[in-house]
């Protein structure tokens, strides 16, 4: 409801817009986390590169920052869970090699005494 008459309604606040926020960020923290990208690298990484990141776990990218940050969060508390259930099933990263295409590695500089 807006607070004035003046004021239009904020729809990307509304509890569907929640719900629908929220699943977004499930369906993509479930496939990065798959690949062993940590909240941190995730929210690190350019506006590209979380748009081909989403549209490779098959989701429409997100419109804001906020459904990433929700993301990075489930990411966190994933990893969290797997650190105390090391031997379950759902623990294991399937595809933690794919990591490389998504988090680069930093660049050591190369030097002449090397």
């Amino acid at each position: 409801m807006p607070d004035s008459a003046d004021q239009a309604p904020d729809h990307a606040h509304s509890d569907a817009a929640t719900a629908s926020r929220v699943a977004k960020a499930r369906r993509l923290a479930g496939y990065v986390w798959d690949r062993d990208i940590r909240g941190a690298e995730l929210l690190a990484l350019p506006a590209a590169t979380l748009r081909k990141l989403a549209r490779a776990a098959d989701t429409n990218p997100p419109s804001t920052g906020e459904t990433w940050q929700v993301v990075a969060d489930l990411l966190d508390q994933k990893d969290a869970w797997a650190a105390r259930n090391p031997g379950h099933a759902a623990a294991v990263r399937a595809n933690a090699d794919e990591k490389l295409l998504w988090v680069k590695p930093p660049v050591t500089p190369w030097t002449a005494g090397s």
